[in-house]
């Protein structure tokens, strides 16, 4: 064969290079269909080597870091007043503002609005959460008129953890929280599972979620002391109508994750990670048709779509209805798509064996 004259640096040079290609098929921005397609086969398996080489140098090295740069420019540029138009939320004395940032992920503030204290959760686009020049008229820092204090990051990928450093550069007084086990970037105050966080009067307790990487948490704003709904920042482990990945852990594992949430009160508000909800809806009527609440919510979220506003947020009790990754105790969904009694008797196991298959069913549903 041609290939075994050539100098064994130009086999070096020519692998590598087929695997940036490969890297860029996979974690670059949507584009052509069959780019979605082959990362969503790609992702659908996620424990053969080329997906865990590409997984590792995004996560671990600096071409990770690159890829984000690459898709921050882009979406700036494509949307430069965001994806999606937003409404914050209004308390008694407490302000939850959703930013869209990137293509479809949201970034959050939590204002304590009486000391004028915020809190960044996954601020992955550090100048659309912190001026209003970029996202006029959404929010931002600087419209608010308030302090950064806190940097509260769900996870260690680059789409949730990539405003970290200039943020906390900016504000030298801010902490940045996370889980000691996913490698949060610029990370100085390690949280563990129950831990709260408290700036002025909001209470947020943080919840170890993993599954999707193996330090996911997830952030419960307590409503007690403003007299409101407590609000959960999922991150990648709850959408509207779906669920992350399990990229670092196993079925069972994010099913305990979700099982979690699902201890949580029913006006918990969902606030995700990214705007999801019309194509999860989708794939919740593929598998579980004659559900007429996912029906009502999908036409809502189609009306709210067509205008470019926001979903955000659900609420848990919502969930239960129509979330499928939510609904794996249920009999109708048991009986389309699950394995079949199990001899054991051990429901969490088969419960366990359903999500996963809902999940490969769900990523070859997102590539077409």
């Amino acid at each position: 064969m041609a290939w075994q004259g050539w100098p064994a640096q130009w086999l070096w040079v020519a692998g590598c290079g087929l695997l940036l290609l490969g890297l860029v098929l996979l974690l670059g921005p949507r584009g052509c269909r069959a780019r979605r397609t082959l990362r969503g086969l790609l992702m659908a398996r996620s424990k053969r080597l080329l997906f865990r080489i590409g997984y590792s140098l995004y996560t671990r090295t600096w071409l990770g870091y690159l890829f984000y740069r690459q898709q921050l420019r882009r979406a700036r540029n494509r949307y430069p007043k965001g994806h999606s138009r937003t409404q914050p939320r209004l308390f008694n004395g407490v302000k939850v503002l959703p930013i869209p940032v990137l293509s479809d992920n949201y970034s959050y503030l939590i204002i304590d609005i009486q000391a004028r204290l915020a809190v960044a959760v996954d601020p992955s686009d550090p100048q659309a959460v912190q001026s209003q020049r970029l996202l006029s008229p959404q929010a931002s820092i600087e419209k608010e008129g308030v302090t950064l204090v806190a940097i509260l990051c769900t996870h260690k990928h680059w789409d949730h953890s990539g405003g970290n450093r200039d943020l906390s550069r900016r504000h030298q007084d801010c902490r940045v929280y996370g889980s000691p086990q996913d490698s949060i970037p610029y990370l100085t105050h390690p949280l563990c599972h129950q831990d709260v966080v408290s700036v002025g009067r909001l209470q947020i307790q943080a919840l170890a979620t993993p599954g999707h990487t193996q330090g996911h948490l997830v952030y419960l704003l307590d409503g007690e002391p403003y007299k409101g709904p407590s609000c959960l920042f999922s991150g990648d482990l709850l959408f509207l109508s779906g669920c992350g990945r399990t990229f670092e852990g196993t079925a069972e594992t994010m099913l305990s994750s979700l099982d979690t949430v699902l201890g949580l009160g029913d006006d918990t508000l969902l606030w995700p990670g990214h705007e999801y909800a019309e194509e999860n809806l989708g794939f919740a009527g593929v598998v579980e048709p004659e559900n007429l609440a996912r029906e009502k919510k999908l036409q809502w979220v189609q009306r709210q779509r067509m205008e470019r506003k926001s979903t955000c947020p659900s609420t848990l009790g919502e969930e239960r209805s129509y979330n499928p990754f939510l609904r794996t105790h249920c009999r109708v969904l048991r009986e389309a798509l699950g394995p079949g009694p199990d001899p054991t008797g051990d429901d969490g196991c088969s419960r366990a064996q359903l999500l996963e298959k809902l999940r490969q069913l769900k990523d070859v549903h997102k590539s077409k």
